[in-house]
């Protein structure tokens, strides 16, 4: 299994939007949180079972919460750049390319 990466970046987006889901409903954060990681677990596990994008990275669109996973798939890493919430900003975590 390849090293896997987060960005600080997008390590601060899920933990805000973590904070934000629990103040909206108790657990609620706790329940986005295990996700995510779940998620990224899935990414590890077979990093090119999600799409490409023209840019060279890949995303995987989570299924119960608005975010989408952009990652690059490295020879021994994966690096995530984004936990990207679906309807905000798009495209914003380009610069970290």
């Amino acid at each position: 299994m390849k090293q896997l990466i987060i960005d600080a970046e997008a390590e601060n987006e899920l933990s805000e939007s973590v904070a934000f889901y629990e103040r909206r409903l108790l657990g609620l954060g706790l329940e986005f949180e295990r996700a995510a990681r779940e998620a990224v677990e899935s990414i590890q596990l077979n990093p090119q079972r999600y799409p490409f994008r023209k840019d060279g990275t890949l995303r995987l669109v989570m299924e119960r919460f608005p975010f989408v996973i952009h990652y690059i798939d490295l020879p021994d890493t994966i690096w995530v750049l984004a936990f990207a919430h679906a309807k905000r900003k798009p495209g914003y975590w380009r610069r970290r390319l």
